[in-house]
């Protein structure tokens, strides 16, 4: 069988991998609104902090999954591991409909880091596998544009569905039927696409040295050992500060402010949405101009519609400043992924995805704790000026150490083409 990459030659699975990652948004969608306001209002939690709980499960659970998963999925292939990600979500309705207290909650958020970092990992490397290296900027927007659409509508729908029938349970009946169609697909339709990238390695000169590295030195070079992608790993897990604000302190404070729980669902829904649509072109966008741009470009925009937030007061202004933010992300995020995703090897480039998406989704473990002390020893406004400055110091961080990695296109930095080196000089 031949395992030729490219879109459009392998549109069928590619299409079944979009849809497999809009399910992967709808579900952690399903949480952005409900979850943190059912936590104030239904089990009577008062501390930021500890309502920022779920999300520092979440986000370290994720993390370490995404670490893993990637490994394993070069052992045993990506299917699998997919369909072990939905597995893990079935629990999770039922214990969001049942939760007598808080903790319950954040327990049901480790099942949904576990289900995210492995179906979400997996359908990103299956469409870099399917893509190949011409397209891979745009194979990482559509995931990227798919998933956060799918944020952004299941925001929306359950949105509606509190504002009509309550907190819980008829909001979670919508994520029970998501996660099950989900692993419909996965079993049924979907197919392996570890060949492709095994394909591609062969295709590479045998006697590279970045071919077949260690487990650890993979680790080493993706976090430390290369300045431009210690660069990224810092401004992954930094803009991650922004979506652990948008998911806690978001309905939170907006709801003080006087919005409805559904108006919220809208503010956070054009935040998601805008993020998400805008990947369709901002993942091109860096094939054409190079990746290093957008990703600087995107940082200080987030942290400008972020600071935009607490400085201005009504319904439409904040939908303005939720696109803003969206629109930043839109720039930073995916082109992020191709910068590590341009640096690795094939026969290793799950792996040190999955160091990259380690770090960047500890960052809302990071976040969310930063954003639970800020606002219980200073006010509900101090978690927006802290994620703000932290994006800011990320971007000039990124400005001075991260190098272009597209082969084609200079950097900006220094005028020149620089290959990509082990060193990272």
């Amino acid at each position: 069988m031949s395992y030729a990459q490219g879109i459009r030659r392998n549109w069928s699975q590619f299409a079944l991998q979009l849809l497999t990652v809009f399910a992967v948004g709808l579900t952690i969608g399903t949480e952005r609104n409900v979850v943190p306001v059912l936590g104030r209002n239904v089990l009577g939690v008062e501390s930021m902090l500890v309502i920022g709980s779920f999300v520092v499960s979440f986000g370290f659970v994720k993390a370490l999954l995404n670490l893993y998963g990637g490994k394993w999925s070069e052992t045993y292939g990506r299917k699998p591991i997919l369909i072990i990600g939905w597995l893990v979500a079935l629990p999770i309705p039922l214990v969001l409909v049942y939760a007598p207290n808080w903790w319950w909650i954040t327990l049901g958020n480790v099942l949904l880091g576990i289900n995210q970092g492995l179906a979400w990992s997996m359908s990103v490397n299956a469409k870099i596998d399917l893509a190949g290296s011409d397209t891979r900027g745009l194979a990482v927007g559509l995931d990227e544009a798919f998933g956060y659409g799918g944020v952004a509508v299941g925001t929306w729908i359950t949105g509606l569905l509190a504002a009509e029938y309550g907190l819980r349970p008829e909001p979670f009946y919508f994520l029970a039927g998501v996660i099950m169609i989900a692993l419909i697909i996965s079993i049924l339709f979907v197919e392996e696409t570890l060949p492709f990238a095994q394909a591609e390695a062969e295709a590479e000169n045998d006697s590279d040295s970045d071919a077949n590295l260690p487990f650890r030195s993979v680790l080493k070079r993706a976090t430390w050992g290369d300045r431009t992608l210690f660069a990224a790993a810092q401004a992954g897990s930094i803009e991650k500060f922004v979506d652990a604000l948008v998911w806690i302190a978001y309905p939170l404070y907006l709801t003080s402010a006087g919005l409805s729980v559904a108006q919220v669902g809208v503010v956070v829904g054009v935040y998601g949405g805008v993020w998400g649509v805008l990947q369709l072109y901002t993942g091109k966008l860096a094939d054409d101009i190079g990746r290093r741009p957008p990703v600087i470009a995107g940082m200080f925009i987030a942290g400008l519609g972020v600071l935009a937030t607490v400085l201005v007061t009504g319904y439409w202004v904040w939908i303005l400043t939720a696109g803003v933010t969206g629109i930043g992300m839109a720039l930073l995020y995916p082109n992020l992924i191709t910068v590590a995703s341009d640096a690795a090897h094939p026969s290793w480039r799950a792996t040190g995805l999955g160091v990259y998406r380690m770090w960047r989704d500890a960052g809302y473990g990071f976040g969310a704790i930063l954003i639970g002390i800020t606002a219980d020893l200073i006010s509900t406004e101090a978690p927006f000026y802290a994620v703000a400055i932290a994006m800011f110091v990320s971007g000039g961080v990124t400005i001075f150490l991260m190098r272009e990695t597209h082969p084609n296109h200079t950097d900006s930095f220094t005028g020149k083409q620089q290959p990509h080196s082990v060193d990272g000089k």
